[in-house]
């Protein structure tokens, strides 16, 4: 992703983050009944199936070899992150602010999950994978110096004096203290992985609460319709 889409995912989240807690300054009872407020609940439900376009192309394998030749996972997982972003924008704007009923929070706070769990598997892990890898191609150059100073140390005659000075131990220390930066990250990235799971729990949550909405909606009655 580049800086320019970073910096766009950057501002739409941080739009969402300033939006969520808005009810201390404005609620609006009547607006999500209203015809503006279904309007937007229906483009944030119509944004929110969008987002499925990408999980689904990269399981499902005859839809990946469809698709991919033409529109690659990359531009599809922005997709996937912008469309999410949006959707929820739009979601608490369709509310109102009115976190009074059950379902309406617990559909809030879902996509408050959704977004922040979205955040530790797309950059947070990509953060540590870069960081371990970077860390492992160190340990690797140490290492490599480790061995041809040893080698060296051990060509020389017992009795000779070291040609030059070589600060083994701390070139000993350096390494142990890279493999233990690689052993706790590695650490970090198993546990940060777990958010994955609770990400695609969280989704399958929010669009089983999505349909409770819908249908509640429809059974109560929409006012902006005649």
């Amino acid at each position: 992703m580049s800086d320019r889409e970073k910096l766009a995912v950057l501002a739409l989240g941080t739009a969402l983050m300033l939006l969520a807690p808005g009810y201390l300054l404005h609620v609006s009872p009547r607006f999500a009944g209203s015809l503006s407020g279904g309007i937007l609940g229906v483009s944030a439900a119509l944004l929110m199936l969008l987002v499925l376009l990408y999980p689904a192309v990269k399981y499902i394998g005859w839809l990946k070899a469809r698709i991919t030749p033409t529109i690659s996972l990359g531009r599809l997982l922005a997709l996937h992150i912008y469309a999410g972003l949006a959707a929820a924008i739009l979601a608490i704007l369709h509310s109102g602010h009115k976190y009074q009923s059950v379902l309406g929070i617990a559909l809030v706070l879902d996509v408050l999950v959704i977004i922040a769990t979205g955040f530790i598997g797309r950059y947070y892990l990509g953060y540590l994978g870069d960081s371990v890898r970077g860390q492992q191609a160190l340990l690797g150059t140490l290492r490599s110096a480790y061995d041809r100073i040893a080698h060296r140390l051990g060509a020389q005659p017992r009795m000779s004096e070291p040609i030059i000075h070589v600060p083994v131990l701390d070139l000993v220390d350096a390494i142990a203290d890279v493999e233990y930066s690689i052993t706790a990250r590695d650490a970090a990235k198993r546990i940060a992985s777990r958010w994955t799971g609770v990400h695609i729990v969280a989704s399958l949550m929010l669009y089983a609460l999505l349909l409770l909405h819908i249908g509640s909606g429809i059974y109560y009655g929409l006012r902006w319709l005649p």
